[in-house]
């Protein structure tokens, strides 16, 4: 932490981001830490970055789909609007990260920032949802709809896993820091996940539909798992 006379410098902020696998500390926690150093040197609070990300996140979302039917038919190209989409959700959340390490390292952390945080973070993550059902959808008009609907619901798990997995009751199945163990859960790194995402309607969005398919089968089965690990009795600490 800087001392009261000194500018916070990139490194304060990244020393206090909050993880979230691999890839999103390689890339996601840096970028955020770099977005948080600019909004101090331009005395932004916190709550701005927080609606700069839902703001941008919803942006890129309606973007997508609003294209979604225009790349399925041909009569637009695919990889601008992918591109977009890959930019757009990868700074929307480098902006989910940095205002927690604004809040953090200025001291104005609340419990009313946290709360708000979260319900930008679910307005956001439920437009991208519905960005990638849409084309989904659109190159496929028999996606099931019980599909889409487990999708959506599986998409959360990884929101709610992320909240269960802060503060002093943490707790996780793969409690190994090893480069194995990490790469493993690169699966469930929401950084990650959106990248892949990105990157699939770049390519080739036609796939989106087994993207959703592999997501939803990937957390349905962390959800069970983890309802599973913790249904099961435990000794009593002596």
């Amino acid at each position: 932490m800087p001392s009261p006379s000194s500018d916070p410098r990139f490194a304060d902020f990244y020393a206090v981001n909050r993880g979230g696998g691999l890839f999103s500390e390689a890339l996601s926690q840096r970028l955020g830490a770099a977005i948080a150093l600019v909004g101090a040197r331009l005395r932004l609070t916190p709550r701005a970055l927080t609606l700069l990300n839902l703001v941008l996140g919803l942006a890129t979302s309606a973007l997508v789909v609003t294209s979604a039917d225009a790349v399925a038919d041909g009569s637009a190209a695919a990889w601008p609007v992918g591109l977009a989409a890959l930019t757009g959700w990868q700074l929307a959340y480098a902006f989910d990260c940095a205002d927690g390490q604004l809040a953090r390292v200025t001291g104005k952390a609340s419990p009313d920032g946290a709360r708000l945080d979260i319900l930008c973070d679910v307005a956001a993550q439920i437009g991208l949802v519905t960005a990638l059902a849409a084309v989904a959808a659109a190159h496929r008009p028999q996606t099931p709809a019980w599909l889409v609907a487990a999708f959506a619901g599986c998409w959360m798990v990884n929101l709610v896993t992320s909240v269960l997995a802060s503060g002093p009751n943490a707790v996780s199945m793969l409690t190994s820091a090893s480069l194995p163990v990490r790469v493993v859960k690169l699966v469930r790194d929401y950084g990650a996940v959106i990248f892949v995402a990105g990157l699939t309607l770049v390519v080739a969005p036609a796939l989106t539909v087994w993207l959703v398919v592999a997501f939803t089968a990937v957390n349905g089965g962390f959800l069970l798992a983890s309802i599973g690990h913790l249904a099961r009795p435990r000794p009593a600490k002596s």
